[in-house]
């Protein structure tokens, strides 16, 4: 057994029995963890106030090779999530994130650029920029991470470059081909040229400069209904937090 110690953004916190929380943590040098918070639902917990979803912080764990769970020390809280918590529309979204996250990142796989998109990415919400455009940033890079979604530079069946005409989603959903190629195959979703540029876009832009530059309503809502479509055919199923946050907002 080894004591760890990285930092880390919590995913996840919930109830384990009458005294303990199970926490799913992004760590930056480890990968995602599962680990048993013990005692944390104690009225005076050493965790008292530090395990906040979405937070950032330093965690500490004793790790047993072969376990499922590790084990939590002690988490000192670094940057703490609750302005993006303060309302409905925050809570919805950020529970989104970390879902996606969770979804997408395979457990302990180190992998420094996933925990940077999501670090920065609570970083300019909690600054204040547009949330429904960091939602589409954010699924947007997370399905490019993970090797599903690449940048669309040139149709991936004839190489003829993406341009003024936008572009096609196949049903496999597995990133976008030129409109002959789309053609052969009798059917597919149409992009349009300014999705095609968003995406294009966030390879050279981050969230803040896009915040400052502008994106249409109307691209993001696309993105939006894109991003999904390679979401659902990669996983098989819509994530439960996206359809809880559409239920919901929806209502209100």
């Amino acid at each position: 057994m080894q004591i760890l110690t990285g930092e880390a953004i919590l995913l996840e916190v919930r109830e384990l029995h009458e005294n303990d929380r199970i926490v799913t943590f992004l760590t930056r040098h480890f990968g995602k963890k599962r680990g048993v918070a013990r005692g944390s639902r104690r009225k005076y917990s050493r965790f008292a106030g530090q395990l906040q979803p979405l937070a950032s912080c330093r965690v500490s764990w004793f790790e047993k090779p072969g376990a499922e769970l590790v084990r939590i020390t002690d988490v000192d809280l670094l940057r703490p999530a609750s302005a993006l918590q303060s309302d409905l529309e925050g809570i919805l979204l950020g529970s989104y994130l970390a879902d996606q996250m969770d979804a997408f990142a395979p457990e302990a796989e180190v992998d420094d650029t996933r925990f940077r998109l999501l670090d920065s990415t609570l970083e300019a919400l909690l600054a204040g920029v547009d949330r429904e455009l960091a939602g589409r940033y954010f699924e947007a890079w997370i399905l490019r991470l993970s090797g599903i979604f690449p940048a669309p530079e040139a149709c991936p069946s004839c190489g003829r470059p993406l341009g003024e005409d936008g572009a096609v989603l196949p049903p496999s959903g597995e990133g976008l081909i030129c409109s002959d190629c789309a053609a052969e195959l009798g059917k597919g979703r149409r992009v349009s040229p300014a999705a095609v540029d968003f995406l294009r876009r966030i390879s050279r832009e981050s969230l803040p400069r896009m915040a400052a530059h502008g994106v249409p309503v109307a691209v993001l809502r696309e993105m939006e209904e894109v991003s999904g479509a390679v979401r659902r055919s990669f996983l098989q199923q819509e994530l439960r937090s996206y359809e809880v946050m559409k239920k919901t907002l929806s209502s209100v």
